[in-house]
């Protein structure tokens, strides 16, 4: 949402350049394995109170609307801020709407996904699970470094 709205603002061309500094350094340091300052978002997660003693209905709802879009949540990855300002760099309204909606679904499906195939079997040990982290990690930081390469390019197509 915030993407969307930021689409509709002039910003276009600032978006693009912030792009490919947020993705040089985050991509960066995820591959590398350096300490950086936090991705953008919160530490808080789902408060406990909100689901003990609800209805299965009531928990969908709350997890849906709170832990599914991940802006009210931790989210380890840095790749998910890309998202706002990929849609934010769109230019016009049909375009940011087009890209704010592609964002969210893909965000949505990977979410549900990732969340289906860890229900499917019991996680025992927390290594293995540290260590998926980790993979995932250095994959975000790639995907963010080829992201920051097509804005750089984008920048000098737009700007130059």
């Amino acid at each position: 949402m915030l993407g969307l709205v930021l689409g509709l603002l002039p910003v276009a061309h600032a978006a693009i350049v912030a792009a490919a500094v947020y993705g040089c350094g985050y991509g960066a340091a995820e591959v590398l394995g350096l300490r950086r300052r936090g991705p953008p978002g919160r530490r808080w997660q789902v408060p406990q109170d909100l689901l003990i003693g609800s209805s299965g209905a009531r928990r969908l709802v709350v997890w849906g609307t709170i832990l599914g879009p991940g802006f009210l949540t931790r989210n380890p990855y840095a790749g998910f801020g890309m998202l706002v300002l990929l849609a934010a760099s769109a230019g016009s309204m049909p375009a940011a709407i087009v890209a704010a909606t592609i964002t969210g679904v893909a965000h949505a499906v990977g979410r549900a996904v990732a969340l289906l195939r860890d229900s499917a079997t019991a996680q025992l040990e927390p290594f293995p699970l540290l260590l998926r982290s980790l993979r995932w990690q250095v994959l975000d930081g790639i995907a963010l470094l080829v992201v920051a390469g097509a804005a750089i390019v984008t920048a000098g197509y737009r700007l130059g």
